[in-house]
């Protein structure tokens, strides 16, 4: 199994669906320790990231993932917008491009097309949107935030792709990463964002954007598995 274009539009159909199934819960997590629109803002942006899509002809899956970072920059308010539109444009721009295919060179691919997309390639893009997260962000592992689903699920990625896992494998090693990640913000004291305001009592509460990033590595992993 390639990450190919239907694929990509799949991922990110299961976001939001995700988000608007666990709209309330996100927004619960955020009341505790934000401003109590991250599920809200999330719902938001993933469905005009859906209308954006619809009618589009993408040439591959990183047009697809580009126009949903745009849409989540211009649609969502609070730092997630930022932060998830910077990532999926950064993830977009990392999968080839078939525009950059050459018919007369050997083995590439036709116009329209684009190279095969499987588990190391998507790998590296999922990194280069995780870079684009800590750019913006200025966080690191512990700080209470998105990077920390988002650094141990592409290390899982990573490894999971370099042992010659298929991509659903990797997927749900990525999934179950995410999800520990967000589990482990609990006990942390936030450093960055509206949660670093409240101190030591940001402990004891789990980051709303480190669990919408395990959403994301859910669905991607739901999806690959269908």
């Amino acid at each position: 199994m390639d990450f190919d274009t239907p694929l990509a539009e799949a991922w990110i159909r299961a976001i939001a669906a995700a988000v608007e199934k666990e709209q309330d819960r996100l927004t619960e997590l955020d009341s505790a320790i934000g401003d109590g629109d991250h599920g809200s803002n999330l719902r938001r942006g993933f469905s005009a990231a859906l209308a954006a899509l619809d009618g589009l002809q993408p040439a591959g899956p990183g047009a697809v993932l580009t126009k949903v970072g745009s849409t989540l920059i211009s649609k969502v308010g609070g730092a997630s917008g930022p932060l998830y539109g910077k990532a999926f444009r950064a993830i977009g721009a990392a999968l080839p491009d078939p525009a950059l295919s050459d018919p007369a060179l050997p083995g590439s691919a036709l116009p329209g097309s684009a190279d095969p997309v499987g588990p190391a390639t998507l790998a590296e893009a999922l990194a280069a949107g995780l870079d684009a997260v800590r750019a913006l962000g200025k966080a690191v592992p512990g700080d209470k935030t998105i990077v920390d689903a988002y650094t141990p699920a592409v290390a899982a990625f990573r490894a999971a792709a370099g042992a010659g896992a298929t991509l659903p494998e990797a997927a749900s090693a990525a999934a179950d990463a995410a999800d520990q990640g967000a589990r482990d913000t609990v006990p942390l004291q936030a450093r960055k964002g509206r949660a670093s305001y409240l101190g030591e009592r940001s402990i004891g509460h789990q980051d709303p954007g480190a669990t919408s990033t395990a959403l994301l590595f859910r669905a991607l992993a739901d999806v690959t598995a269908a």
